[in-house]
């Protein structure tokens, strides 16, 4: 039995945000008779995302609110809300979803919003017992989410090792053509040659050693990514890379000065485009 305990005060809110994930690199190693892929990826975390407000409630709740809350076809079977049926208490929560993160774009978003869930509900109730494999059950990139910090994952992205982190506090920046692409198909049209490991050493190394295995399939079905990727690589980045399955690309920089000037660029050039700037955890 795990010890339980109400929210600090009745009408305490607790803010969490749901960090953007992004696959630094992405090996796919094969593909695996229950239908899933078998894979090496350095996960690592922005420190901007989705915004979670949970209170007290008699019963759980979730409203989606924010920008991309129409991409979210059904509110009520989302991963937060399956995030919190996983999570047994004595008390309910209401959250108020901010959906920041555009939807079907490489970035978890759903499993960083699940992932802000598990931290809410461990930090307020103690609950630990267990927490992984609910996490893996909801979905791949739902583990690496809950601790929103460089790691590397393997399997199906839930066998999580510890990395050593020298990008902390590098500055990133998102940018995605607002072209959905859904996991599924861009898997199934991986051709299925391995190409080899993760590499080892620190982040960095990793990083710029490393390669995404899904970027041709993922720009034959957007061709729209190589846009974005031609934008970025304008600029002055140390490394240019989509992230997951796409459709959303990355650029890395050796100063906020240097993502700010790639930024106002494309924004001017781009005014549609989605981006997000901020700083790796």
């Amino acid at each position: 039995m795990v010890a339980q305990s109400p929210l600090r005060g009745a009408s305490q809110s607790i803010r969490e945000t749901a960090h953007a994930k992004i696959n630094l690199a992405l090996h796919v190693r094969g593909r695996r008779e229950d239908g899933y892929h078998e894979l090496e990826t350095l996960f690592a975390f922005v420190d901007a995302g989705d915004r979670l407000i949970a209170r007290p409630a008699k019963e759980d709740r979730v409203t989606t609110i924010g920008e991309f809350a129409g991409g979210i076809e059904n509110p009520f079977d989302n991963l937060v809300a399956k995030a919190l049926a996983a999570m047994p208490r004595s008390q309910g929560l209401e959250i108020t979803l901010e959906k920041n993160l555009p939807v079907a774009a490489g970035l978890g978003g759903g499993s960083a919003d699940a992932g802000a869930v598990f931290r809410i509900v461990m930090a307020e109730y103690g609950f630990r017992d267990g927490w992984e494999a609910k996490a893996a059950a909801l979905g791949a990139d739902v583990p690496a989410c809950v601790a929103s910090i460089a790691c590397v994952g393997r399997g199906t992205g839930t066998q999580l090792a510890p990395v050593l982190n020298d990008l902390e506090g590098t500055p990133v920046l998102l940018v995605n053509s607002r072209v959905p692409l859904a996991t599924g198909p861009v898997f199934k049209a991986w051709d299925g040659i391995d190409r080899g490991p993760l590499p080892q050493g620190t982040a960095r190394e990793i990083a710029l050693a490393g390669r995404n295995d899904l970027t041709e399939p993922a720009l034959d079905l957007a061709p729209e990514i190589g846009q974005v990727l031609a934008e970025l690589e304008a600029g002055d980045s140390w490394l240019v890379r989509m992230s997951g399955s796409g459709a959303t690309c990355f650029a890395l920089y050796e100063s906020e000065a240097a993502r700010d000037q790639a930024l106002r660029r494309i924004a001017s050039e781009r005014p549609y485009w989605w981006w997000l700037a901020g700083k790796l955890r």
